[in-house]
């Protein structure tokens, strides 16, 4: 209940104080994107129940002659490299976390096409909310492995104190303003996961 009460008052707070941050964004990404302006996918919430997670676009829809989306390298444009390095393409994340569908902290929500790929160990990260920072968030982000990511994930489902997602808090502010482990080594995003096995 504590940490529901911090997710819905924190947030509200800082959708209030980043209001003309969202504001400034949206025309950006109109000009340079054109619509829409936000990016909405289903993601797994807890207990893998699907919701819509909202973020600022950061990539453009350019297609190869047969009509397929190009790779992101090629789609990423230059608003939405610096949307990602300083993470202010998360912001509109806080309307989730308002909504009651993810966490201010918790592990980041991935894609719905993972659920089926994950280990008993790895699978507890979908016992608690997503967020939108996290325990793997500060240590490391995008720059380490899938491997480290979920035991990271997993360490916090099974270590989690209001005090520690506090520290959290405190620690994701200094990474964003640093701009740290935003990509995983010659990727703009981390290399789709294919399960375990498959990596090892």
């Amino acid at each position: 209940m504590r940490k529901r009460i911090l997710d819905f008052i924190v947030s509200l707070i800082m959708i209030i104080f980043l209001s003309v941050i969202f504001l400034i964004v949206s025309v950006i990404v109109k000009m340079k994107m054109g619509s829409p302006i936000l990016f909405k996918q289903q993601r797994p919430g807890m207990n893998g129940e699907p919701f819509e997670l909202y973020k600022f676009r950061t990539m453009n829809n350019r297609m190869d002659v047969h009509g397929n989306l190009l790779s992101d390298e090629e789609r990423l444009t230059a608003v939405g490299k610096f949307l990602r390095k300083y993470s202010l393409d998360e912001i509109p994340q806080l309307f989730n976390v308002v909504k009651g569908e993810m966490s201010l902290v918790g592990p980041r929500p991935l894609l719905l096409e993972y659920l089926p790929l994950y280990d008993d160990s790895q699978a507890v990260r979908n016992h608690v909310k997503p967020g939108i920072t996290g325990w793997a968030q500060i240590n490391g982000r995008n720059a380490i492995t899938w491997e480290e990511k979920f035991k990271l994930d997993a360490w916090y489902v099974n270590n989690r104190t209001f005090l520690l997602d506090l520290k959290i808090l405190f620690l994701t502010f200094s990474k964003v303003l640093k701009g740290e482990g935003i990509h995983q080594d010659n990727h703009v995003s981390m290399e789709k996961f294919k399960g375990s096995r498959d990596v090892m």
